[in-house]
């Protein structure tokens, strides 16, 4: 399926890990299958997680004024809890929590109100599930004979308890893609089982023949339509359309102890090396139990939606921008290649180099200002482009945490990739 064209123009999603965890803030699923927490203890949580507080519609608008294009929540994470009322398998917060509705419909709905597009995480594997092999409850005797959640080597499961295992999940996604018609599925888990043994190619078919155009991340193998690198934005990009998938602190879920949080400054850095290479950036927000996001988070995300709507330009109808070693900082290009945008994350001690632009310039201003800078080419030899100096915003045109200079040409851009004549 050829990649929407929403999707690579999005350039900020919002990834909302929420579930029974936050209630008493262990990691999502890994608590109990790491045996960090016993699996009474973190099923435990399904009394207390009451999401009183959830306003969705609240949510969306924060999205919105982030800056953001889509959002995707944790439907069901491996622990098997799901957050609609699912009638495959009998674990979910509707019948078994304080929540007790479902909390997939109010958030795709709010979505939609605000032109947001509708993601869903939902991961093949589900550690609770007893048809599910692999599962291992660490606070559970792996030879106990009756012990359904033994650990037992990959291929050799039961082929029936298997199979119903593929028909439990399969139903699930059903419900998702009949019930929510996402505009992307972001799955995860894949990594358990080859993808002959999850049956990706007939997965991929039951949800393209509900919504054609829902977009896959690459953790459906060979029928995802993106790469998802995660915690830190590639020193050589993926090829192709990608997303970053980044914490505001080191969690994905809520933690009221990890107080580690990335600044605004540092987000924004994120967020523009990710798009000058051509990515997304889909940042993870943590809402506690009662569906309250942190104020902290909250606060980052107001402060990122205010520097991406002075500098909307160089963010949408963009694409990747210079190659590494033309510009000291990531930059885009608009579509028809005749703005070039060089992101300055410091205040410049003097003129701003670019390398080898074949193009000429027309003129450059400072984006949010409309300050125009002067500009020279100095040097160059026989195919060899000279290199482009910019004189310096001045103090007054800076932005607190990165200032973006739009370089109008001539044509659209040429840039000399050549080692030069010896």
């Amino acid at each position: 399926m050829a990649m929407q064209p929403w999707f690579p123009d999005a350039k900020l999603g919002i990834f909302i890990h929420w579930g029974i965890y936050a209630v008493d803030s262990v990691p999502e699923s890994w608590a109990f299958f790491d045996g960090d927490v016993p699996h009474d203890e973190y099923m435990s949580q399904l009394d207390r997680f009451t999401a009183a507080a959830y306003h969705p519609r609240e949510w969306a608008r924060l999205f919105a004024r982030a800056g953001a294009r889509y959002a995707v929540l944790t439907s069901r994470h491996h622990d098997g809890v799901a957050l609609w009322d699912t009638a495959l398998g009998d674990l979910d917060v509707v019948r078994h929590t304080p929540a007790g509705r479902d909390l997939v419909t109010p958030y795709a709905d709010a979505l939609r109100e605000q032109g947001l597009k509708v993601g869903l995480y939902y991961s093949h594997s589900d550690w609770n599930h007893p048809d599910y092999a692999s599962t291992r409850h660490p606070d559970r005797s792996p030879d106990e004979e009756d012990n359904p959640y033994a650990e037992v080597p990959r291929g050799q499961e039961d082929p029936r308890a298997w199979a119903r295992y593929l028909d439990y999940r399969d139903g699930q996604v059903r419900e998702l893609v009949t019930r929510f018609r996402p505009d992307l599925l972001w799955f995860d888990g894949e990594w358990e089982r080859s993808e002959d043994q999850w049956r990706i190619p007939e997965l991929a078919r039951l949800i393209r023949a509900e919504v054609p155009d829902c977009v896959l991340n690459a953790r459906m193998l060979s029928e995802g339509d993106y790469a998802t690198p995660e915690q830190g934005v590639p020193v050589v990009a993926p090829e192709g359309p990608w997303e970053l998938c980044l914490t505001f602190n080191d969690s994905w879920g809520y933690k009221h102890h990890d107080h580690n949080y990335k600044s605004t400054g540092q987000l924004i850095r994120y967020f523009t090396e990710t798009i000058g290479a051509g990515g997304n950036l889909l940042l993870s927000v943590g809402p506690k139990e009662d569906g309250t996001i942190p104020v902290e988070q909250v606060e980052r995300l107001e402060g990122l939606g205010g520097w991406i709507a002075k500098h909307a330009d160089a963010v949408y109808g963009t694409v990747a921008g210079l190659p590494a070693g033309h510009h000291y900082g990531p930059s885009t290009v608009s579509a028809d290649r005749r703005t070039l945008y060089l992101t300055v994350f410091d205040i410049p001690r003097g003129p701003i180099g670019v390398r080898g632009l074949r193009t000429p310039v027309r003129r450059v201003r400072v984006l949010g200002t409309g300050a125009e800078l002067g500009h020279q080419v100095i040097g160059g030899l026989h195919e060899v482009p000279g290199v482009l100096w910019i004189d310096p915003p001045g103090t007054v045109d800076l932005d607190e945490h990165a200032t973006v200079l739009a370089v109008e040409l001539d044509a659209p851009l040429d840039v000399y990739r050549g080692q030069g004549r010896s």
